[in-house]
């Protein structure tokens, strides 16, 4: 199936790896150029090198701080003049401290906050009215579904995730007459980078062994396992297609029916 992508553009925060490289190589191998932000320049040009290597389009390796305003504005803005125009905006940089509320400090929820929810508002707030003045584009928002299936060892990353749900959705009803569409994408468990880090936090939170914590997971999805990062990608690539414009104001969860009272222990082991 031709996804009509070839020849679009996108900008992809938290490109460098994990999911976000993932989806930036999708794009790219439909045709699509990309710009690509992470806070550290030597994996985001590696990355960037090995998708121009892989494809062949035109790939802008941007270095930023989300949590800058300044940063977000010039890599919206960066982004939008060496590409043309910006038919494709992935939100998707972003990460939450796990941890129980007795564990969790200010700092904690601040930095949840700050990155994983104000990252996605920052350059919503420029790219928008890029996206108004020529006439259109796309938005995903990488959330996660701690934002709909609440867990109280992960009770700071679900609330940035509510609220990131809730500005996908409000979005959305916003400028639907500009014909930008919005769509929060909530993967579950994913086997990146940050896997192992979010199987210690577990085990630490839990008071249970680090391989037990690693078992939890996909013991609570009913395929068995937990997602590899191209099955989110793939999904993310097929949503930023003209084909599904019309899937608009909405969250799909990729997390293979996940029950997570499944992963539920007593904080007394």
């Amino acid at each position: 199936m031709d996804l009509y992508l070839k020849g679009k553009t996108a900008l992809i925060t938290g490109g460098s790896e994990g999911i976000g490289k993932g989806i930036a190589m999708g794009l790219a191998e439909e045709g699509v150029d990309i710009a690509i932000c992470s806070r550290r320049p030597e994996p985001l040009e590696a990355t960037a090198q090995e998708i121009r290597d892989a494809t062949g389009v035109k790939v802008v390796a941007i270095p930023t701080d989300l949590t800058d305003d300044d940063q977000c504005r010039e890599f919206i803005e960066q982004g939008a003049k060496e590409l043309g125009r910006v038919d494709i905006m992935v939100n998707n940089a972003g990460s939450s401290p796990g941890g129980v509320i007795e564990t969790l400090t200010e700092e904690d929820w601040a930095q949840s906050l700050q990155l994983k929810f104000m990252g996605y508002v920052r350059c919503l707030r420029y790219v928008l009215p890029i996206m108004v003045k020529q006439g259109g584009g796309r938005v995903l928002n990488l959330i996660g579904n701690d934002g709909v299936k609440p867990s109280y060892w992960e009770i700071a990353p679900g609330a940035a995730n509510a609220a990131g749900q809730n500005l996908t959705i409000s979005l959305a009803g916003q400028y639907g007459k500009h014909d930008i569409s919005f769509v929060a994408v909530n993967p579950g468990p994913v086997r990146t980078e940050r896997w192992t880090g979010l199987v210690n936090a577990m085990s630490r939170d839990m008071n249970i062994p680090f391989e037990e914590a690693d078992t939890l997971a996909p013991a609570s999805i009913p395929l068995g396992r937990i997602a590899e990062t191209k099955e989110v990608a793939d999904l993310c690539v097929m949503l930023s297609s003209p084909r599904t414009h019309f899937v608009n104001g909405t969250q799909i969860e990729i997390d293979g029916g996940q029950e997570k009272s499944l992963m539920d222990r007593s904080r007394d082991g």
